[in-house]
């Protein structure tokens, strides 16, 4: 008699929908195309062991998969957040069974491998190395910062790029149309932008699009087959848009926003602006870039920008959000549209540059402090003269040590208020 137990297990529409060759593997030419690296060292019968590096929903694992099937080797998938030391080498062990008795290869598949501390990094080392295991890690972080160096160096790294939307858009009218692993059994369709809207939100992650559609199969009314843009609504919500606060898209979308405010482009910096508040991500971050960026590249070109995004800073900390956008918004647009000029940042660098690296000489005795007992008999500030003795304010004396004397660190460019401190052999800045 049958039982609730012998029923099938469920499996999610994502994950029947996995591509199981190459051909049917969308998206990845420069990774996995047939021009590639992979394609040639799954043709010669030399595969090493690699790295995937892209965002969720690329192919990592499933790529694993066929690579593991196409070369007929054992694939053992290691989850880095509940796998340790022991476990790593319980399966070097039966790894290096397996390959004594000639039953081949053994493919050690580590999701998540920038979660593995130095220790079992290293573990895998000498393994990976004598070719004991062919190691494919996949990681949705930089490797750079996450991947011991020894290890990398013995990984050949393949990045995985986010899809395109008409790609997901594919992927998802295979999934409408697949009677076998798909939904074709039940003869959905897609209103063109319901379509749209799926590839859209999905950003370019397919086992999101697919979970999505699942989802939107499941809410279509008993008698109807189209799934429609109206009837996502109640599905999607609101658009969710990808942004890990300590990943890597917290540092691409920063350094978006920080290169759009200098290249005087608001658009793109309120723009991404919107993507880091959306993110959740820190009122005080943002406001402490701001307020850089505002001294870094607009800087004496209009020294307001400083006090604007400043003030901005302190009073976004203050009122907090939802209104807090507003200042940021304000302060951003400001920066962004001012002339720029990043004279700040190479003046302090080229004199730090001297004093580190060059005797700059004492401080001229005119200039010394005479406030205290005995420095007038040391000769301290004798012969100093006072500015506001003098017609502007201004009078001809030395102020740099004798071993600096005219040197120039401050190169005024022609650019907004800056350009009235423009002085002869400045003509050549810009």
């Amino acid at each position: 008699m049958d039982s609730l137990f012998d029923a099938p297990a469920y499996r999610p529409l994502a994950d029947r929908m996995r591509p199981r060759t190459l051909a049917e593997f969308t998206g990845q030419d420069q990774a996995a195309g047939p021009h590639s690296l992979l394609r040639r060292m799954l043709q010669r019968d030399s595969l090493q062991s690699l790295l995937f590096y892209g965002p969720p929903g690329t192919g990592k694992t499933t790529l694993a998969q066929i690579i593991a099937h196409m070369t007929r080797s054992h694939f053992v998938p290691v989850n880095a957040v509940s796998s340790g030391v022991p476990e790593l080498r319980r399966l070097i062990a039966e790894a290096q069974a397996t390959r004594a008795a000639g039953q081949g290869r053994t493919i050690v598949f580590i999701d998540e491998i920038h979660r593995f501390n130095k220790a079992q990094q290293d573990v895998l080392l000498p393994y990976v190395e004598n070719g004991t295991i062919i190691l494919i890690g996949a990681t949705t972080e930089n490797p750079f910062f996450e991947i011991n160096s020894p290890l990398l160096s013995r990984l050949k790294i393949l990045r995985l790029e986010r899809l395109q939307t008409a790609q997901i858009e594919a992927i998802l009218q295979r999934a409408l149309t697949d009677r076998v692993n798909g939904l074709g059994a039940e003869r959905l369709t897609l209103e063109p932008a319901a379509l749209h809207m799926l590839a859209d939100v999905a950003q370019g992650d397919a086992r999101s699009a697919l979970n999505l559609l699942e989802q939107a199969a499941l809410m279509v009314p008993e008698g109807e087959t189209e799934i429609t843009a109206a009837s996502l609504q109640d599905i999607l919500g609101t658009a969710f848009r990808r942004y890990d606060k300590k990943g890597d898209a917290h540092y691409d979308i920063v350094s978006a926003f920080i290169k759009s405010m200098r290249g005087s482009d608001p658009d793109a910096a309120i723009h991404y602006l919107a993507r880091m508040l959306e993110g959740g991500e820190d009122l005080r971050f943002i406001a402490r870039r701001l307020v850089i960026c505002a001294a870094e590249d607009v800087g004496m070109a209009d020294p307001q920008a400083l006090v604007v995004a400043n003030a901005a800073a302190q009073a976004a900390d203050f009122v907090g959000l939802p209104e807090a956008q507003l200042l940021l918004s304000e302060a951003v647009l400001y920066v962004a549209t001012a002339p720029k000029s990043n004279t700040a940042t190479t003046a302090i660098a080229a004199a730090r540059a001297d004093v580190r690296r060059r005797d700059c000489g004492d401080v001229p005795d005119h200039l010394r402090d005479a406030h205290y007992g005995g420095a007038a008999r040391l000769g301290h500030g004798t012969g100093y003269r006072y500015p506001h003795d003098y017609p502007h304010a201004w009078v001809d004396q030395q102020y740099l040590p004798d071993a600096l004397r005219g040197t120039r660190y401050y190169h005024p460019k022609g650019e907004g208020y800056e350009a009235r401190f423009r002085r002869d052999g400045d003509e050549g800045e810009n």
